[in-house]
């Protein structure tokens, strides 16, 4: 299971965060294949969790993330997660679908009549999903932990201020060979 080119960078960020037992969970998982780059490139074991609100990718994500310490929850974002998670996640991946409703339609072929709306559609900014991310992540996150997310360039504002809205420190960074905007946001 390989991560989206464009991803390689949310992972590389996340990997270089993830120190030995680190909690990690993938939200929004799809695949899986976010989470299982971090645990595979972690120089240490790591404690991996998936969450999917889609049944077909909660079934793909238990195919390629096999063997204990990472089990794949269904459930609309962090209803799906147990409990005992809360305020214990070290590195929270929420690859949200962060494309406008609108531009949805201006999609490559290939994503637009192959991919499940609700894993592209993020509304009318495209931000709608973050920002429920966001709101609930400080409850979820450890001290000193991190969400990270993708998001477009100009996106990037509005994003910064919704983690930053949400009480995490958020920085943003872009990656010039994958075209990819990565933004961090920690837990104070």
């Amino acid at each position: 299971v390989v991560p989206r080119r464009r991803s390689e960078f949310l992972a590389a960020t996340a990997t270089e965060l993830t120190g030995p037992g680190a909690v990690v969970v993938d939200l929004c998982c799809g695949s899986g294949a976010l989470g299982a780059a971090v645990a595979a490139a972690a120089a240490h074991p790591v404690e991996l969790y998936a969450a999917d609100v889609d049944p077909v990718a909660v079934r793909c994500a238990r195919r390629n993330l096999t063997g204990p310490g990472a089990p794949v929850f269904e459930g609309d974002l962090f209803v799906a997660l147990p409990a005992a998670l809360r305020g214990r996640i070290d590195v929270l991946l929420a690859n949200v679908p962060y494309v406008p409703s609108a531009d949805i339609a201006l999609l490559p072929p290939e994503a637009r009549l192959h991919e499940a709306r609700p894993a592209l559609d993020g509304g009318a900014d495209g931000l709608d999903v973050l920002r429920r991310v966001a709101v609930e992540a400080p409850h979820w996150l450890a001290p000193g932990g991190s969400l990270l997310f993708e998001t477009s360039e100009r996106q990037t504002p509005t994003a910064l201020a919704v983690a930053r809205a949400a009480g995490l420190d958020a920085a943003d960074a872009w990656c010039e060979d994958l075209d990819a905007t990565v933004v961090t946001a920690t837990l104070r």
